[in-house]
């Protein structure tokens, strides 16, 4: 019997076309308390939401990202490493508040971050809404901080678009890694993975041919491409701009 559950999250693509119509604002509020749910450590409840629909700072957004197809959303949310709200916490008991200054802290913020994004796209297709993860938030971060008027303690780390996607426009679903490569039996098989790699170029290879992108990467090309250099090279310095730091 299908589920449609594991239907929608196995079927998962970025939307990048979109048709120009709203998202409804009583969607989008569904879509928010949907997210607001998502488990966070210690129930720190340290990520925030910065809901943006103004279609120039969209415009914006999506010029300091460097990714054209943010411009063409109705709405693109922020998701936000908030320790600002923790440390108001630890104002309430006397007590100062160190996280932001350890690793775990910034691990900790980071995996809150994705489990909200993920929550927030399942949410968004449940409604028939399209998204697309936006990690380019962070090529420009301290324009973005700025523009967002973030305060210390806190940090933009993703982002996502959403809006009404156009079918007709719709790419076809990209595939994976084998998955006997990515969930792995008891113990990490280095040799597994090795070989998902080397099937899964040849794979994702003739997927973009058959989509007629002829000139778009294999797998091994596009990682290394990206992977081989320091792609984002302002993070650390505006991390520690916002009070973020290793000290552990």
């Amino acid at each position: 019997m299908s589920n449609p559950v594991l239907e929608q999250l196995t079927e998962r693509r970025s939307v990048r076309a979109f048709t120009g119509e709203a998202v409804s604002e009583s969607d989008l509020a569904e879509i928010i308390k949907a997210t607001q749910q998502a488990p966070t450590s210690i129930n720190g409840q340290q990520i925030s939401l910065v809901v943006v629909r103004d279609k120039e700072r969209i415009a914006r957004i999506s010029e300091l990202a460097g990714q054209p197809a943010i411009a063409a959303a109705d709405t693109f949310v922020a998701f936000v490493v908030d320790f600002n709200r923790t440390a108001e916490a630890a104002k309430l008991v006397g007590t100062e508040q160190i996280v932001e200054r350890s690793a775990e802290g910034i691990l900790v913020g980071a995996v809150d971050a994705g489990i909200a994004l993920a929550t927030f796209q399942a949410a968004a297709a449940a409604l028939g809404y399209g998204t697309t993860p936006i990690g380019g938030i962070r090529r420009n971060p301290a324009k973005i901080i700025a523009l967002l008027e973030l305060p210390p303690r806190t940090y933009p780390i993703v982002g996502s678009t959403l809006g009404v996607p156009d079918q007709e426009r719709m790419t076809q679903r990209k595939p994976r890694v084998p998955v006997e490569s990515f969930a792995m039996p008891e113990r990490y098989d280095a040799e597994k993975v090795a070989e998902g790699v080397a099937a899964y170029d040849e794979v994702l290879r003739s997927w973009w041919d058959a989509q007629g992108l002829t000139k778009m990467a294999g797998y091994a090309q596009e990682t290394a491409g990206v992977y081989s250099r320091i792609y984002y090279p302002d993070v650390a310095k505006t991390l520690r701009a916002q009070g973020f730091e290793f000290t552990d």
